[in-house]
């Protein structure tokens, strides 16, 4: 399952600079075990390049960003992808993450997301609503940001889509919250700088578990909240400022 997430190709890539980018990070991150997510190029205090990358279970953990720092500077430097000086930052998807992969859909079902269309449909680019889960080619959304008399649910071509990512809310904060902890006990059990749970101790339904979640039944009037402490706090946490409160 794990080799089949590593190698499943992303829907939504970049043009231009990023993509002669990716054509060098991707098969690095790969061959290491991490999938790239997108690549961010800004010419705010000089030129950056950004690579958000993740494992396969979504987890990304400081020392994985500095890992794959340390492989990718030097293959950067001899590809030359970049014409110019750059400064090279390597970081998790975030919580508000973008969501770039069909498995990036099917896990995150339930959760309030942005969608904007490079192809618009039924005379519309921008979609915002529950994430219904994906059926053959597309994307199921419950709308909230209907007007009186349309419909609100949609399906989405997801090769249609141009950009898609998470809308921080309570639920998604929380679930992200327990997927880090599972996945750093896990890496610390595995490096056995822990001992390993009793056999008949219950694994955490986040704990190594890379199947996309089940389709939740979801109603408009109880769509996920999202407020701006929110958004705050997450940018805070991606930027290891803050720790993530102990326990689930």
């Amino acid at each position: 399952m794990e080799t089949d997430l590593l190698a499943e190709p992303r829907l939504v890539v970049e043009p231009g600079m990023a993509a002669r980018v990716s054509a060098v990070a991707g098969p690095v991150l790969q061959a290491m075990g991490y999938r790239l997510v997108r690549i961010r190029i800004s010419g705010e205090h000089g030129c950056t390049v950004q690579i958000m990358a993740e494992r396969p279970d979504g987890s990304m953990q400081i020392d994985d960003c500095e890992a794959i720092s340390r492989a990718l500077s030097p293959v950067l430097d001899v590809a030359d992808p970049i014409d110019r000086a750059y400064r090279l930052e390597i970081s998790s998807p975030g919580i508000d993450r973008p969501l770039v992969r069909r498995s990036d859909f099917e896990r995150y079902a339930g959760h309030l997301v942005k969608i904007e269309m490079a192809v618009a449909h039924q005379g519309r680019k921008r979609f915002r609503g529950t994430l219904e889960g994906v059926e053959g080619d597309a994307v199921h959304l419950l709308r909230d940001d209907t007007r009186a008399g349309e419909d609100p649910d949609v399906a989405l071509v997801m090769e249609d889509i141009a950009e898609a990512r998470l809308v921080l809310t309570d639920e998604l904060v929380a679930e992200s919250m327990r997927r880090g902890k599972a996945a750093e006990r896990e890496l610390k059990q595995n490096l056995g700088l822990v001992p390993p749970p009793p056999p008949h101790a219950k694994k955490s339904a986040f704990a190594g578990n890379n199947k996309p979640r089940p389709k939740l039944n979801s109603k408009k009037n109880d769509a996920p909240k999202n407020t701006k402490a929110h958004r705050l706090a997450a940018e805070r946490l991606r930027r290891g400022e803050i720790d993530p409160p102990e326990g689930d």
